[in-house]
């Protein structure tokens, strides 16, 4: 522990507040603020105003969810984009891990959570609004992709959301189970992660027997 060690009640307030962020305990937090205290002012500056404006200017995607300068986000609104492909995940991070594989060039849409009763998540909590709108009223959207993590979460979120659509007449696909069971998106290599994409297979499929 590192407690009531500090020479500076500021030194002290900024470590907890670093500590506070995932992953980061309290001698990494002290690592960081140290590292800090050592850069001019002006690039501490910097580095404080980035965060503030993030956090105060941020948009989320009104189309997708996904985190974006503007209203619409950079995908949704790219015409070369195909737009009658959407592929579903749980997160933004995984948004990121898929566009890395260079392997998917259709549209997303994030749910913000995967129904997880244990961490109070249920079907209520999954952002499907404007998804929905899009399969009922666009015909331009032929196939949803559902890209969740391959946990017992996962898969029942997975079948979930093809109980809600498998009727609307879009095909419904997952990912080939090149991804391992038990892993997020965002720990899959890329190579893995794009083969998975394009290797998907029917959702009806991953159950029938």
């Amino acid at each position: 522990m590192l407690g009531n060690i500090y020479s500076s009640k500021l030194l002290e307030n900024a470590v907890n507040e670093f500590s506070k962020l995932p992953g980061i305990g309290k001698k990494t937090a002290l690592r960081l603020v140290l590292f800090l205290l050592r850069q001019n002012k002006d690039e501490v500056q910097s580095f404080g105003d980035s965060i503030i404006k993030l956090h105060n200017e941020i948009k989320y995607c009104r189309s997708c969810n996904n985190i974006s300068d503007t209203d619409l986000c950079k995908i949704c609104a790219n015409p070369s984009r195909d737009h009658s492909t959407i592929c579903i995940v749980e997160n933004i991070r995984d948004v990121l891990s898929i566009e890395n594989t260079q392997q998917y060039h259709g549209i997303y849409h994030v749910l913000g959570c995967i129904i997880s009763p244990i961490d109070g998540f249920g079907p209520g909590d999954l952002m499907l609004k404007t998804l929905e709108t899009k399969i009922k009223n666009e015909e331009q959207v032929k196939e949803i992709i559902l890209a969740l993590p391959t946990t017992m979460e996962g898969d029942t979120t997975n079948f979930y959301l093809y109980r809600k659509f498998k009727d609307s007449g879009v095909k419904i696909s997952t990912l080939a189970r090149g991804v391992s069971i038990g892993d997020d998106l965002e720990y899959a290599d890329e190579i893995t992660l794009g083969r998975s994409i394009v290797n998907r297979t029917l959702f009806e499929s991953s159950f029938s027997s």
